[in-house]
């Protein structure tokens, strides 16, 4: 029984669907207090088809997550609570710019998902520069009306490769049966109905992210979907973050409203209370994501960061926005060198395996498998390992991994000190791979300027980092690490 003289053991539990990249986790919380009263997680399958490509089965996220919320459910029911009583609303939150389409009437996946890590469209975006204006080739033609610039990243230039080269996709559209959308949409579709009326929308946070919706107005533009020759028909309706989209028809929770949707490193912003201008937080996961909470106004940035909606809480509520900085291989590096080096047994050994050594032996590593994403911008670039010896030991190259994210965190947190004007004085940090407080350390060590990074992250306790390494050692390995970078860039241009 979940009520004792009719009250509710937890009182009013509010349901979160975690998508991410790697894994995918349904999670309950106290209304009153966010206390976590139970969850369950399961591992997602990356599927590399080819060099560079990443993709997904939309199949096997619904499934993932269908399983994940049914688990969550039945340790509810072993906790004492009710389903059907205690849950009042349920909320969407997941990995941003991986695009799926599919058939509104059969409900099947027209090509896997395509992940927002996904490389393939290089060819696609050189193609698009070729046809902007002038021939000047400026991959921030759009930036004024999206916010972002032109990249594989985004959702719209992997849209651009399925309608090119995937004959049912292309089909589907002449016979207009095919829709698109992000993770978030393909969830919600599934979970309010499917081809039974399912709700085929979008919120703000996640349409920033596909290069089609205006950052101003909050409506796709026309001259963003004549640029990239995207249909309407296809695309999801533009919602706020925060309002009932539909009602749930999956049967352990049926008749709940779906009520809330956030990209991931925008749930994050709002997670963390970086809710007024000049807050910031990064979230080290897969890749690792840089938000700083800029307010009402859209902020340009001239070094390397993009413009984004952060949220929108309400139809008739005033957007807000953020700059971001994007790092595409950060907790993927750990991967790598578990994978395909077998340096490590898994991400949880990396902190012992950087201790074995007692300095990083001027070895720097630029994870750059598949481009780098901000400040820099370039999807040619490619990844090396700069400063080996014959002294060189397992510890220094994990380390170097482990130091790649920190220095390339540095990098995005300079860029948005010089967009912003206002020098960030705290960074709260979450995600796996703040658990390694040795990196954090490393990261505040790197940072300097009496920054304090204040762990946040579910995974971890609650803590303070403060830099403690003099400014001149700091100056030299930041030098050491853009000489690196400026041997990984542009590589994949000289084949």
């Amino acid at each position: 029984m979940s009520t004792t003289g009719g009250m509710k053991k937890f009182g009013d539990l509010v349901g979160s669907i975690d998508e991410g990249t790697s894994s995918a986790r349904f999670l309950l919380f106290r209304a009153e207090t966010a206390e976590v009263v139970c969850f369950h997680q399961k591992e997602l399958r990356l599927i590399c088809p080819q060099e560079g490509w990443v993709e997904q089965d939309p199949h096997e996220i619904l499934s993932v997550v269908y399983e994940c919320i049914e688990r969550t459910l039945e340790k509810l029911v072993e906790l004492g609570g009710n389903p059907q009583t205690d849950i009042v609303a349920i909320g969407v939150t997941n990995q941003r710019e991986t695009t799926i389409v599919w058939d509104r009437t059969t409900g099947e996946p027209l090509y896997n998902a395509i992940v927002w890590q996904d490389m393939r469209t290089s060819s696609t975006v050189d193609q698009l520069l070729e046809t902007v204006p002038n021939k000047t080739k400026n991959k921030n033609y759009l930036k004024p009306l999206c916010g972002l610039p032109l990249s594989p990243y985004f959702s719209a230039v992997k849209l651009r490769w399925l309608l090119d080269n995937v004959p049912k996709v292309k089909g589907a559209v002449r016979a207009g049966s095919c829709l698109f959308g992000t993770v978030d949409t393909w969830l919600i579709w599934n979970l309010t109905g499917g081809p039974d009326g399912g709700a085929h929308v979008t919120d703000v946070s996640n349409a920033s992210r596909t290069m089609l919706m205006n950052i101003e107005t909050l409506k796709y533009d026309k001259a963003l979907m004549k640029f990239f020759d995207v249909p309407l028909e296809i695309l999801p309706t533009i919602r706020s973050s925060s309002e009932v989209y539909g009602l749930i028809k999956f049967r352990p929770l049926q008749h709940i409203p779906l009520a809330g949707c956030l990209g991931d490193q925008q749930s994050a912003l709002v997670g963390q209370e970086c809710l007024t201008r000049g807050r910031a937080k990064a979230t080290y996961g897969t890749g690792c994501f840089l938000l700083y909470n800029t307010g009402t106004a859209v902020i340009d940035s001239y070094h390397g960061l993009i413009s984004t909606v952060a949220y929108q809480m309400g139809p008739d509520a005033l957007p807000v926005y953020a700059l971001e900085g994007s790092v595409a291989v950060a907790g993927a590096a750990l991967g790598w060198l578990r994978d395909n080096l077998n340096l490590i047994g898994g991400a949880s050994e990396s902190e012992s395996a950087a201790l074995e050594v007692e300095n990083n032996g001027d070895v720097y590593f630029v994870p750059a498998f598949s481009g780098l994403y901000a400040p820099y911008w370039d999807p040619e670039a490619r990844g090396v390992i700069c400063g080996i010896t014959e002294d060189t030991q397992r510890g220094h190259i994990v380390r170097a991994a482990l130091e790649a994210v920190c220095f390339q965190v540095r990098d995005i947190l300079d860029a948005m000190n010089n967009d912003s004007g206002t020098p960030l004085q705290k960074l709260k940090v979450d995600g796996g791979m703040t658990a390694n407080a040795t990196m954090m350390q490393w990261q505040a060590d790197l940072i300097g300027l009496d920054w304090d990074i204040e762990n946040v992250s579910v995974e971890s306790d609650s803590t303070v980092f403060k830099p403690q390494i003099s400014e001149n050692e700091r100056d030299v390995r930041y030098k050491r690490w853009k000489m690196a970078i400026e041997r990984a860039v542009g590589w994949d241009k000289c084949l």
